[in-house]
């Protein structure tokens, strides 16, 4: 099995960067939702975010003369802007004029999920675990468990408008999941630095093109936007797209995978909070028990998919992954 080198840092630096991923990617779903409500248009939202995030990144990475025209890895990169940033995040923005943040919140913690289901080339050694095999019927059982109020208001024939944008949020949540897997398959000549730069930057390049044909840079609708629109769609530029990813791409470096993987269980309980405490959301029993029931099958899937082997050299760790 092919080894990764774990480093040594320091715990503050390490707690520091936890709390940033935390906090910052939890609290994204919040700061979306007060980017619209001051009038921020959705597809202008995304423009804004990604192609500032994109630009700034590869300043950086030139900066650091890092290699930043290779077509190949740009054609890849923007392949992979598309189906996670563009359709994935954009699918939350559109979904989150509707939906409270914290229930988007909710959907999207169903991701891992897919990313089993679609990673064919891992099949053979993902349903050989009967752990990934009852997290996947659990984390089904927890979806329907989140469907299954406004289902049951079509079927008292009552009608529910948000039923058709959770259907949508699904569909993003596959594609984040499809994107993922590309990414983890193609080869690229580039830093993940210059990759997720290019990424952010395609994605923003066709948010662009969206809010132009929907018509979002008329000059009434620009006007209109309050001071609390800008200042959350800085904080998504800054830390939601850039230091927050800084910080994930870090801890991989120096912590193993299965602790990182963590913040997939915190984030949604953070949205939920800060939907519930500051924008007077309402989250029923039913979709926090879904909650509930996601992340428990999330989980039992990583449980199963990132059993280390952990071996200490020195200062140095050496972390065999099994069933990758």
């Amino acid at each position: 099995m092919p080894a990764t080198t774990t480093k040594t840092a320091s715990p503050l630096l390490v707690i520091i960067a936890f709390a940033i991923v935390y906090l910052v990617w939890g609290s994204t779903y919040f700061f979306i939702r007060i980017a619209e409500q001051g009038g921020m248009p959705p597809f202008l939202l995304g423009a804004l975010r990604f192609t500032s995030a994109g630009l700034l990144l590869m300043a950086w990475c030139a900066v650091k003369k890092e290699k930043l025209f290779v077509w190949k890895d740009i054609v890849a990169a923007t392949v992979t802007g598309f189906l996670l940033l563009f359709v994935g995040i954009g699918m939350v923005i559109l979904a989150e004029r509707t939906l409270p943040s914290g229930l988007v919140s909710i959907l999207v913690s169903s991701a891992p999920i897919w990313f089993v289901v679609l990673d064919k080339g891992n099949w053979p050694v993902n349903f050989k675990s009967k752990a990934t095999i009852i997290g996947l019927i659990i984390g089904f059982g927890g979806v329907i468990l989140l469907f299954s109020e406004q289902i049951g208001n079509v079927f008292r024939g009552t009608g529910s408008p948000m039923l058709l944008w959770m259907f949508l949020l699904l569909l993003g949540s596959v594609s984040w999941s499809t994107g993922s897997l590309y990414t983890k398959h193609v080869k690229t000549t580039v830093s993940s630095s210059v990759s997720t730069a290019w990424q952010m930057f395609a994605a923003g390049i066709i948010y662009i093109a969206a809010a132009l044909v929907h018509g979002e840079f008329n000059n009434a609708k620009l006007q209109s936007i309050q001071a609390s629109s800008w200042f959350a769609v800085l904080y998504l530029v800054v830390l939601g797209s850039i230091a927050a990813y800084s910080a994930y791409v870090w801890l991989l470096q120096v912590r193993p995978a299965t602790q990182v993987s963590t913040y997939a269980y915190v984030n949604p309980v953070i949205a939920v909070i800060l939907g519930i405490v500051f924008a007077g959301e309402h989250i029923s029993l039913i979709q926090i028990a879904g909650l509930a029931v996601i992340l428990t099958s999330v989980l039992m899937i990583n449980l199963a998919k990132y059993r280390s082997k952990v071996v200490r050299v020195g200062k140095v760790v050496i972390v065999e992954k099994v069933g990758k």
